[in-house]
């Protein structure tokens, strides 16, 4: 994290202060992650308020200055002159901090956090690990619930605080559900399985699909052939939407247009959902340094659905991070 960035972000924008409540950047500001409410306010200088449950945590973790965090009017004092906040800030504590002063939206952080460092990257690279060595650890029988419950034993198991986020598991024609909900149903092919680790802060996301019959396998292979198109077109400098579009294409030519319904990929970091988005409707470009997920998919309702998810560095082209063959 490079404060000194931020601070000439700020003067660009006209901001005299920022205030940060969202845990994942403060997360990113400091190296130490709240669980209890606390806020980084940057003005020449970024200090963190956090309250007297987190503070010994705290003081072992955090690399920027820290204050108890005691009250909001004592935080509505620390702020001057133009304040951003963060889309994010509850209106509750907006109208207590910030109603007597301009405030200005700003994702000062969070653009930031779009380009990784080398230790960020280690760190998305481990849970990357992580990941696939509890999947290969898994089996997959029972019913949904049970595959789920193993898996992320398995995360823990291994290393992970907790799942990246709540784990996918759908099968047969429940697959053709993008982000179905789990089941007592007994698996049945296709299986899509969409999960994450989490490793200092730090996700993964991957989405692998069990198939079986030749129809199955037919769809199989045009995501695949998306996926696969869609990785190859990635470099620092192209729109974010041409790789969604490079995608889209193959899944079109195959007639499958209408049953791709959502984007190709997101922005992988402290959150598994982040800037950049990869849609067609997307205009950040692509920088060296990003982490993107690249999850092309074909739904056929009342059927099935195929989805193949990997995590990419942008580096001179886009570079697999993620090891696991695609097709088990």
């Amino acid at each position: 994290m490079d404060l000194q960035k931020i601070i000439d972000s700020m003067q660009k924008e006209g901001l005299d202060s920022v205030l940060i409540l969202k845990p994942e950047n403060i997360a990113y500001l400091s190296s130490f992650k709240p669980s209890s409410l606390s806020m980084v306010i940057i003005k020449e200088d970024a200090i963190l308020h956090t309250s007297k449950m987190d503070m010994e945590d705290a003081e072992s973790n955090s690399k920027l200055q820290l204050k108890e965090f005691k009250s909001l009017e004592e935080i509505e004092k620390e702020l001057k002159g133009v304040v951003g906040i963060e889309k994010s800030l509850p209106v509750s504590v907006c109208k207590k901090i910030c109603e007597d002063k301009k405030i200005k939206l700003t994702e000062i952080v969070e653009y930031q956090r779009m380009i990784k460092t080398t230790d960020e990257i280690d760190k998305i690279k481990k849970s990357i690990k992580i990941a696939e060595k509890s999947f290969l650890e898994t089996d997959f029988s029972g019913t949904e619930f049970e595959a789920a419950a193993n898996l992320e034993y398995r995360l823990k198991f291994n290393g992970s605080v907790k799942p990246a986020f709540e784990t996918i598991i759908a099968s047969g024609s429940r697959s053709s559900i993008p982000h179905s909900t789990i089941s007592n149903n007994k698996l049945e092919t296709p299986v899509v399985i969409d999960w994450g680790a989490v490793h200092d802060n730090y996700c993964s996301d991957i989405t692998r699909t069990l198939v079986q019959s030749e129809k199955e396998i037919e769809i199989f292979n045009i995501v695949l052939e998306a996926q696969q198109e869609a990785i190859k077109a990635i470099k620092p400098g192209i729109k974010a939407s041409y790789v969604d579009k490079t995608a889209r294409k193959v899944i079109e030519e195959h007639g499958y247009g209408d049953n791709f319904i959502h984007s190709t990929g997101h922005g992988l970091g402290l959150e598994v959902h982040e800037n950049p988005t990869l849609s067609m409707k997307s205009d950040f470009k692509l920088e060296k340094g990003m982490v993107v997920t690249v999850e092309p998919g074909i739904y056929i309702k009342d059927q099935f659905g195929i989805r193949i998810e990997d995590d990419i560095l942008i580096k001179r082209r886009g570079k697999v991070l993620t090891g696991l063959k695609k097709i088990f």
